[in-house]
């Protein structure tokens, strides 16, 4: 039989067993037969009871199953090498209720394996992944004969060579032998492969997009060797455009001709606009400490025109923080791969920490935030190059703020340029290893229309590692400096500047709550405390994961580090711990944090993170 008869056959097969089933399930429920096996165990047993199939509910039923009582036993032991089992059978009819089957069984000795040849002909035979599987098969001789394995093994053969793309692969011979008397079989495979196709031409249609594009996103050379990997990667690359609604990457196996095997993608564009709304709040993030409702909007155009231009349009509104963001994207030299990107926006956003003394109390409490207001335009390069992202970019900035009392508005032209890799050992959510490392160096200059002279530069470290299965370690590194002149720190905006606290920094703190403060008397005369960030920053994380099961793990972690100004290091250290749960959209984290910012006094502060999302 060849390959592509044998996998024709499937879909029947299921379609078979499916209406079987249903047809089952139909009936009444109250069997009319009940059945005692005796003699046998275990695995033996188990396919004893599949053979003979579920107890009867109809009288035809049951007398179909009786009348097949024979063949299926047989057919049970000799399908897992029982060629001398004897049984009997003992039937008690009733008036009332099921009737009674005893089926006493004796095996008998069992058959073993004398030898597997499995021989192949054609170009398979030099096939590293037909060598690999080979080198996998667990049968050998001495091992108890059973014909599932058999089939699964001949299964596997076949699906390596229509994967491969051996679609005139047949057997020559596939046989097992057996010696009754001596209790000893023998497997043949020989197959013979023939000529491994290649791909021929690449078709797309339902897309309007320009063809060259699209034969840009094909990730295989002109007629390579066939192999659904590279179907399923085409697939992958179509999917990761955006562009498309359905994806249909279809190999035209009846249309085989001159060794090539042609390929056809049936694709479905998405609406040519999309909006979502999104309602919700945040609780404790408004500078009165109240309940501040959020309002977003999203508009997509995922295809502008022919050549795959596309626009992100979101605006979001909350009572203190508007924000407002346009993106559209051009590809260059690969849709996915290479893209500039143009963005313009106007964002008001929140920093640090307004506290004011409270004489009563003797303290410094929280009244608020460093409310910024940015006006942004940049033009972006993003490149990917052996799992490396590359970005080069010029940003324009404008900045509006007030510090201790002091409106300030510099205005910014950034040269810009990062570099970045996140490596997952899988593609799950909740990765069992991996890293991930961003680094990112940006300049102004008064000679580009900036107000001072800046140079950044910042690096992020993550690491995973999972030990024996339930041991799980997550580590990161956090580094900034912002290399400028003393006098001009004050005009370092804020969303240039550096905090450290909150779910991804030190935990136990809330969110930026640490870093360089300054006090002064505010508009009230009331003394006021600012924390308006530092030119370095240097935080880092160890956290150790114990999975409990494979969807709950508990977890102990310590932070430290801080955001700080030139010869003003002051590190704060957090310890806690926490439960997380795997869910299907990804790890949800309930962490406790306790942080001293003196090591010689007791917690001085703690605080509840709940964070959802994937470490890497």
């Amino acid at each position: 039989m060849s390959v592509k008869h044998a996998l024709a056959a499937f879909p029947l097969f299921c379609l078979c067993s499916f209406s079987s089933f249903s047809l089952s399930a139909m009936a009444d429920d109250k069997p009319l037969l009940k059945v005692k096996i005796n003699g046998v165990e275990g695995a033996l047993k188990r396919n004893i009871q599949a053979y003979l199939g579920d107890d009867p509910v109809t009288d035809a039923q049951r007398d179909a199953y009786l009348f097949n009582v024979d063949d299926s036993i047989t057919s049970a032991l000799e399908s897992l090498g029982y060629y001398h089992g004897k049984f009997k059978q003992d039937l008690a009819q009733t008036e009332q209720g099921p009737w009674q089957l005893q089926l006493d069984i004796t095996p008998g000795e069992v058959t073993h394996l004398q030898w597997i040849n499995v021989r192949i002909h054609g170009e398979m035979l030099d096939d590293p992944v037909f060598n690999r599987w080979l080198n996998s098969v667990a049968l050998k001789p001495g091992d108890k004969l059973n014909h599932g394995d058999y089939e699964q093994m001949k299964s596997q053969l076949s699906a390596i060579a229509f994967a491969r793309g051996y679609f005139d692969g047949e057997y020559e011979r596939a046989e097992i032998r057996v010696n009754r008397d001596l209790n000893t079989a023998q497997i043949n495979l020989i197959f013979n492969s023939g000529k491994r196709y290649r791909f021929g031409d690449i078709t797309f249609s339902g897309s309007t997009l320009a063809p060259e594009l699209l034969d840009k996103l094909i990730p295989f050379r002109a007629h390579a060797k066939y192999n659904t990997r590279r179907i399923a990667a085409l697939n992958q690359q179509l999917l990761d455009t955006g562009y498309f609604a359905s994806i249909k990457v279809l190999p035209q196996i009846d249309k085989l001709t001159d060794g090539q095997v042609p390929v056809k993608a049936e694709l479905t564009p998405k609406p040519a606009h999309s909006f979502q709304i999104g309602l919700g709040a945040d609780i404790g993030n408004s500078s009165q400490k109240e309940v501040e409702p959020r309002v977003k909007l999203i508009w997509k155009t995922p295809q502008v025109n022919r050549h795959g231009h596309s626009q992100e349009t979101s605006l979001e509104w909350t009572p203190e923080r508007p924000k407002a963001l346009f993106t559209y994207t051009i590809p260059l030299s690969h849709p996915l791969n290479d893209q500039l990107q143009i963005k313009a926006g106007m964002l008001w956003d929140s920093y640090g920490v307004n506290q004011t003394f409270d004489e009563e109390r003797g303290e410094f409490t929280n009244s608020g935030q460093l409310e910024s207001r940015k006006k942004i335009l940049g033009v972006a390069r993003n490149k990917r190059i052996s799992g490396w992202l590359f970005s080069y970019y010029v940003n324009g900035l404008q900045e509006s703020y007030n510090q201790s009392g002091e409106a300030y508005d510099p205005m910014f032209v950034m040269l810009g340029s990062s570099i970045s890799k996140t490596v997952r050992s899988d593609n799950t959510l909740d990765p069992k290893a991996g890293y991930r490392q961003l680094y990112s160096v940006e300049y102004t200059d008064p000679i580009l229309g900036s107000d001072i002279r800046l140079t950044r530069l910042k690096a992020q470290l993550k690491w995973i590692d999972t030990f024996f299965e339930k041991h799980r370690f997550v580590s990161r590194l956090d580094l900034g400096v912002n290399l400028t002149a003393s006098g001009e720190l004050a005009e370092i905006p804020p969303s240039l500047r550096y905090f450290a606290g909150g779910d991804q920094s030190i935990r136990g703190f809330s969110y930026q709550e640490l870093g360089p403060y300054i006090e002064y008397t505010n508009d009230d005369g009331v003394l006021a405390r600012q924390v308006v960030g530092g030119r370095y920053l240097a935080v880092g994380s160890l956290e150790y994961q114990y999975y409990v099961t494979p969807t709950w793990r508990v977890a102990a972690f310590v932070d430290g580090g801080n955001a700080f100004d030139a010869g003003q290091l002051d590190p704060v250290v957090s310890v806690g711990g926490g439960v997380h749960w795997i869910s299907p959209l990804g790890p949800v984290k309930l962490d406790v944090g306790f942080g001293v910012k003196d090591p010689q006094v007791d917690y001085s502060t703690w605080r509840i993170h709940l964070t959802m999302g994937t470490e890497l």
